[in-house]
């Protein structure tokens, strides 16, 4: 049984507790969830039936307890400093909040209605402070609430115009009068569909907004938003079929280029999302998520610079996004500019210390520039925050690699593995630690599963040769490197690694063509010259045999530099 150990407070600690006690007691009864009850009576007319009295008492029910809502909200301190008007408030919480119909009653003549609005203050100001920060969807519920106002004054213009129309002007009054309706019932739809989207309901979201549809066939926000519920429940292709309809119907809809261009971009169609996005910027030059995905797109296509460009108009735009800070220092990684890329790092932790990527990768920048234990400390606390990063077990595998540290190397490794096991660089780099204490096999075999899980990935080929040759399998070894080779023709060092196989096995000719390649690749290659120099002494071409040596020894190569002292030739 664990021991308990009591702790003598003092008085004024004591004090301070029990006044922050208070206070959490305090701010936990001012959360409570409010009820608003409301009833309308709605006087049928004649072209009236119980459908249509029915979908104007709902309507018409909704505005006043929104605006009861309302009221109530715009007492409260929190949505006092959100600096919103009580209109903007009304607005707002339409597009979170469900009606819920209590009772109803139709003698024919007259429609009754009670209906209640149930909102937990504290979840319907966290929805408000999330949905006022975004434009797109204010705008959007903005458009909404004041196309539902015009067709409730248009269908009450109606009924008192057909109150004495007779004839022709009856008759297309009241085809007129029930398209109000049909057009009301499928807002009371899409109003349904929006709050169960914003609460994340992604099912309930895309029925209402199927009802939404079939109802009223040309609502070209009704697809955008039942493209985002597609999306969301993962049918992706569904989801660009209704963005598609979305901007048939409505050209300028900016925000239905921009989520088809997410949905090509994760089918990996990233030609045809970069169209989307710039159209999306076209219609919208404010969307900072559309220059950020665009950037993704341009990157995933190897278009560093570009991807750069619009890393930084995204940062321009919203200098609060530190997603594009990380994506940006990846891209300044990618070109060589580790410094800069870890300037951005900095700055996306500074915005969210919570973003487990950006210690990772920073991590991976300071290991680039021979700060080991920086990349460790961050790649703990990358794991710290997110225990399920395979990735950063990797990157502190390799610091602790690279400090000789091992077996620790080849712990993250084996956790990387365990966290996903289809990591093929983790094979490598697990193979690579077995290889350096001396277990030949071992490494080979997670050579064998790296390249069964990336048959692409030269690397594995390139050390499984490696592998091979130490186990004095020079041919296995050979026909490693020239996969590798074939994978990646600038592969200095498979060159010389295949050149040293071929001297190994005798063919010193085809040694020195391998020698050759390496030094075009790699002018700064010591090892290539030296090794080529050995293979001339070899055919006994000692002139050619001195030459390369020396260059090899003026290169920094120490047994160059040692065989030219032993025979007392300057370099």
């Amino acid at each position: 049984m664990q021991k308990k150990t009591f702790i003598n407070v003092p008085p004024i600690v004591l004090f301070l507790i029990i006044s922050l006690i208070l206070l959490l007691l305090n701010n936990s009864a001012l959360a409570e969830t409010k009820t608003f009850i409301r009833e309308y009576t709605y006087q049928a007319g004649d072209e009236d039936s119980k459908n249509s009295s029915r979908t104007i008492s709902l309507r018409e029910v909704k505005r006043l307890l929104l605006e009861e809502l309302g009221t109530y909200l715009e007492n409260i301190t929190e949505v006092q400093d959100f600096k919103l008007t009580k209109d903007q408030i009304i607005t707002l919480t339409g597009g979170i909040v469900q009606t819920e119909l209590v009772e109803e009653k139709w003698d024919g003549r007259t429609y009754w209605i009670k209906a209640k609005i149930k909102a937990d203050s504290n979840e319907v100001i966290k929805a408000i402070d999330k949905l006022r920060k975004d434009r797109e969807k204010t705008k959007e519920l903005a458009e909404i609430r004041k196309k539902s106002d015009e067709l409730l004054k248009e269908n009450e213009r109606l009924r008192k115009e057909l109150a004495t129309a007779t004839g022709e002007k009856k008759k297309k009054e009241t085809e007129a009068y029930n398209k109000t309706i049909q057009e009301l019932n499928a807002a009371e739809w899409f109003d349904k569909g929006y709050a169960a989207a914003i609460a994340e309901n992604w099912k309930e979201a895309l029925d209402a907004f199927t009802k939404v549809i079939e109802l009223n066939p040309q609502y070209a926000v009704a697809y955008y938003n039942r493209g985002v519920a597609y999306g969301e429940l993962g049918n992706t292709n569904q989801a660009i079929k209704d963005f598609t309809k979305a901007i048939e119907l409505n050209p300028q809809l900016a925000q239905a280029y921009y989520n088809r261009g997410t949905s090509y971009a994760m089918l990996g169609n990233y030609n045809q999302a970069i169209k989307d996005f710039t159209k999306a910027i076209e219609l919208n030059p404010q969307l900072a998520q559309a220059y950020y995905n665009r950037g993704v797109a341009y990157g995933k296509l190897g278009n560093t610079q570009q991807a750069i460009q619009d890393y930084t108009k995204a940062i321009e735009l919203n200098p609060q996004l530190a997603e594009a800070y990380i994506n940006r220092g990846l891209a300044y990684d990618k070109l060589g500019n580790t410094n800069q890329a870890i300037k951005d790092y900095d700055k996306a932790i500074k915005l969210n210390p919570q973003l487990a990527t950006a210690y990772n990768n920073r991590g991976n920048a300071y290991y680039k520039l021979g700060n080991y234990n920086q990349a460790i400390k961050d790649c703990n606390q990358a794991i710290k925050l997110d225990p399920q990063l395979a990735q950063a077990y990797v990157n502190r595998g390799n610091a602790y690699y690279t400090l000789g540290n091992t077996q620790q190397a080849i712990k993250d490794y084996n956790q990387a593995i365990e966290l996903n096991p289809q990591y093929a660089e983790a094979y490598i780099n697990r193979g690579a630690a077995y290889y350096k204490l001396g277990n030949t096999n071992q490494a080979i075999k997670d050579y064998n599963q790296a390249i069964e899980l990336n048959p692409q990935d030269a690397d594995a080929y390139y050390n499984r040769g490696a592998a091979y040759g130490k186990l004095g399998n020079t041919q296995q070894e050979i026909k490693d490197y020239n996969q590798a080779i074939k994978l990646n023709p600038q592969y200095a060092k498979a060159y010389v690694n295949r050149g040293n196989a071929y001297y190994t096995l005798g063919n010193t000719q085809q040694a020195i063509k391998d020698y050759n390649q390496a030094i075009e690749l790699n002018p700064q290659d010591a090892v290539a010259y030296y090794n080529r120099g050995a293979a001339y002494g070899k055919l006994g071409n000692t002139n050619q045999a001195i030459a390369d040596i020396k260059i090899a020894a003026r290169l920094g190569n120490e047994t160059a530099q040692k065989i030219l002292r032993k025979n007392g030739i300057e370099w």
